[in-house]
């Protein structure tokens, strides 16, 4: 029985030893966990605060997209109203150069009626010159015919007085 007792015993020893040596495993296990564990939390730190600091770059980065968007919104608008203004520039400037043609055949055409005037307007002071000297000759003519027949009236008295 003693032999039996020790070797229950020495059987217990190793057990205890056995247990002594896997809890200093599971110790030094429990221990790199725990320092990996450490270390995951200062990395989920580290990275809490990198995406916090992206979430933040990419706030701005939207605000300055908006930005853009209007930017660009403004400056197509921008275009397409400058290309009204340059279509309305060009019918103006076709209008300009219709009204810049009308005018210098107005121009020549009252140019052509000037001449034409004056040359009507010599016509009417011969025709009036021509006119005066008919005038003239009219009232010669009858100082004439006036006298003359005051002369055959005279004449004619003479002759019946004979």
């Amino acid at each position: 029985m003693a032999d039996r007792i020790r070797e229950r015993m020495n059987q217990l020893r190793l057990e205890a030893d056995e247990s002594a040596a896997k809890v200093e495993e599971l110790q030094a296990k429990v221990k790199a966990l725990e320092q990996e564990n450490l270390a995951k939390e200062q990395e989920i730190t580290s990275l809490s605060h990198k995406n916090g600091l992206l979430e933040s770059e990419n706030e701005k980065m939207d605000a300055t997209i908006k930005e853009l968007k209007k930017t660009a919104d403004e400056g197509l608008q921008h275009g397409t109203h400058n290309e009204t203004l340059q279509r309305r520039l060009q019918l103006l400037e076709e209008e300009a150069e219709a009204a810049d043609k009308t005018l210098r055949e107005t121009n020549e055409k009252l140019r052509q009626t000037d001449v034409k005037a004056g040359h009507f307007e010599r016509k009417v002071q011969a025709l009036e010159n021509e006119r005066d000297q008919w005038e003239t000759k009219y009232e010669e003519m009858t100082k004439k015919h006036q006298a003359l027949q005051k002369e055959m009236d005279d004449l004619q008295a003479d002759l019946g007085n004979i």
